[in-house]
């Protein structure tokens, strides 16, 4: 199949200027570019779906080629199985299809109406690679599955003979399938005969020339916004940095997983502590007959970002509304920390309104204004640093496509002032340059962020500890992110021994088998044992004292009538804050102790 000089124009701006796409048997093409670059109209054209202005398409006489949509229709149809079957030739082997059904966790039963999305997109795959054809033309194929049927899909692809054409912002994907790759840029493409592993090093080699041509022309052009958009090696340098601080923090939380490996929390007065954002002891959560979690014991602490991870239905969902309080344990206690200012960004883009433009998305309409934290900032500023253009402004959402919502939801999200973030599929339809966006924003965060996600790569470049299921209600926490979990379940299968419980103990899913445990247990002395026990009320006094600066200060006009007082609420505050954060670290310090002994 061969696109040439394929021109398309949307109003009176070119979408695809000059842009061609060739692929022959056997050959593994992504076709990668910002969102709203027109890779899925190229890839419509492509499939004959849509009609272009100029150019040409020919498609070999003879070769058989299915397409798959990101948002398939299955509405014509009494079931799945009908809806795949529909795709088929008369010559094609009807078993396949109820065996791709089978293997993607359908039954061919199900109904169009009851479907979720991610069983809309895998009724769509079976339809799609049933007739095993020559050329597969796939868009987003990921959407919307979980990490089993991803790794699924990985292993199926890898085993075809066809040529496919692969839209996705799954890096891990991209870089074990693809060995070519098409960059759709400002209309048009460029190929490189080399795996996805390849490409950023490349386009960030082509842009560098683009700019050194310009400037040897003499033009003054404005390119913070490619910049700002393709990253560059002043990006890269800043991924090496965090990734390497990303590196200290899960060592930390090796070393804290080391010594908790046995512990329980117990105590309710670890509610006092701001260093605690989440504890868990033993709890259990049921649906009927369905248990959703099973004793899990586990905390998340200030500073935290908890990769949560499992197959659909699992119950991360669940998981996510007990450890924000929205539902409660059957067994076991479960508590929050104080003080918490909780974003939750979900995977439905629910937070937007279609007929609001970007702009009074982000401002409220009240004016050109975004608050941003305690700053206020222009919004055509703010919406340059999520790689929206000025004259986007005025554009109702509506008209956005799937990852320019996403990119305007993290937007609005991001502007609130919060210190516990809540992410549930947050990579869904965002392109390779927003992902490398949001990982730095995520980087710079302050605060907790608990991540649910099927990204493998999103996840080992964000998550300090990945909370993954194991089936039948059991969650364990590893260190790390993906690629760390499954190393460490490795080790867990090398050493079965190692993770068998002792005689006449119950087996507890708090850490997992493969980290070491301590030594002997560490006992409090008297001594520490009353100071643990003073320490609560302590805590909780220096809390009080926070806030009574904090209503000083927050006094209006006080530093132009009382200077003395603003200056001393100042120092208070201060002293106070210092004060609380050392007697938190004492208290977790002596509790881990306690709890080990």
């Amino acid at each position: 199949m061969l696109l040439t000089d394929i021109r398309v124009t949307l109003g009176s701006i070119p979408l695809l200027d000059g842009a061609g796409l060739g692929v022959g048997a056997g050959e593994r093409i992504c076709l990668v570019g910002r969102n709203g670059s027109g890779k899925s109209t190229l890839l419509k054209i492509a499939s004959g779906e849509i009609a272009f202005d100029g150019g040409t398409r020919f498609l070999q006489p003879g070769t058989t080629m299915r397409y798959l949509p990101q948002e398939p229709d299955l509405s014509a149809f009494a079931n799945t199985m009908d809806y795949v079957e529909a795709g088929m030739g008369p010559n094609d082997d009807h078993y396949r299809a109820r065996y791709l059904l089978e293997q993607l966790g359908l039954t061919g039963l199900e109904k169009p109406a009851n479907l979720s999305g991610g069983e809309a997109r895998r009724a769509a795959l079976a339809r799609t690679l049933a007739p095993e054809p020559d050329l597969l033309l796939l868009d987003e194929p990921t959407n919307h599955l979980d990490l089993p049927a991803i790794e699924w899909l990985e292993s199926e692809l890898k085993s075809l003979s066809a040529g496919i054409v692969l839209i996705s912002h799954d890096r891990r994907l991209l870089e074990k399938l693809s060995r070519s790759i098409v960059w759709l840029d400002r209309g048009q493409t460029r190929r490189l005969d080399q795996g996805f592993a390849h490409f950023e090093a490349w386009r960030d080699e082509v842009l560098e020339q683009e700019e050194t041509e310009f400037h040897k022309l003499g033009r003054k052009i404005a390119r913070e916004e490619d910049w700002l958009r393709y990253g560059v090696t002043a990006r890269r340098k800043r991924n090496v940095k965090r990734l390497a601080d990303l590196g200290a923090l899960r060592q930390a939380k090796r070393e804290h997983n080391k010594q908790q490996s046995a512990s329980k929390m117990v105590s309710a007065e670890a509610l006092t502590s701001g260093k605690l954002v989440v504890v868990a002891d033993e709890v259990s959560k049921s649906y009927g007959t369905r248990l959703i979690v099973k004793n899990l014991t586990t905390r998340v602490l200030r500073g935290d970002r908890l990769g949560i991870v499992g197959p659909n239905g699992a119950g991360k969902s669940t998981l996510l509304k007990l450890f924000l309080g929205l539902e409660q344990p059957d067994t076991g206690t479960l508590k929050l920390g104080t003080n918490l200012n909780i974003i939750t960004l979900d995977q439905g883009r629910a937070a937007l309104d279609p007929n609001v433009t970007l702009a009074n998305t982000l401002t409220g309409g009240k004016s050109d204004m975004v608050q941003v934290g305690d700053q206020s900032r222009h919004v055509i500023g703010y919406m340059k640093e999520f790689l929206f253009k000025p004259e986007q402004a005025r554009t109702p959402v509506g008209t956005l496509s799937g990852g320019e919502r996403g990119r305007l939801l993290l937007a609005k999200a991001l502007a609130q002032p919060s210190n516990l973030l809540v992410l549930d599929e947050p990579t869904n339809d965002l392109d390779l340059e927003t992902l490398d966006l949001l990982q730095e924003m995520l980087s710079e965060y302050q605060g907790t962020i608990l991540l649910v996600s099927h990204d493998r790569d999103f996840l080992d470049r964000v998550a300090t500890s990945t909370l993954a299921s194991e089936g039948n209600g059991v969650w364990v926490e590893y260190a790390g992110g993906y690629s760390d979990m499954l190393a460490q379940r490795g080790e867990a299968k090398a050493k079965p021994e190692a993770s068998k419980p002792e005689a006449g103990k119950p087996k507890t899913s708090a850490r997992p088998a493969a980290l070491p445990q301590t030594a002997a247990p560490v006992k409090l002395s008297f001594k520490e044992q009353h100071e643990l026990k003073t320490l609560t009320a302590k805590i909780e006094t220096l809390h009080a004292e926070v806030k009574k600066f904090e209503a000083v200060l927050a006094e209006p006009g006080l530093y132009n009538k009382d200077i003395k007082k603003f200056k001393a609420a100042t120092n208070g505050l201060a002293d106070a804050q210092d004060a609380l954060a050392k007697a938190e670290e004492r208290w977790l310090e002596l509790e881990v102790i306690r709890e080990a002994s």
